[in-house]
């Protein structure tokens, strides 16, 4: 799945990927930009603590709605 701004290029820097990768031993997501080449893997079992504690930071950002 690819997210990113409307009206941009799918192959710009700030394009975020999100593939479902299964290495054997049990499906995990993997989460990646272009820019910098850095990847994010989650299980299904750690993905609602990182989900959470993402929520909690955007909520101490001053221009959270």
């Amino acid at each position: 799945m690819i997210v990113g701004v409307k009206g941009e290029q799918i192959f710009d820097d700030s394009v975020t990927e999100i593939e479902i990768i299964d290495e054997a031993a049990g499906e995990f997501l993997v989460v990646s930009q272009e820019d910098g080449g850095q990847k994010l893997r989650f299980d299904a079992e750690e993905w609602p603590h990182v989900r959470d504690a993402i929520e909690k930071m955007f909520k101490l950002c001053r221009n959270y709605d």
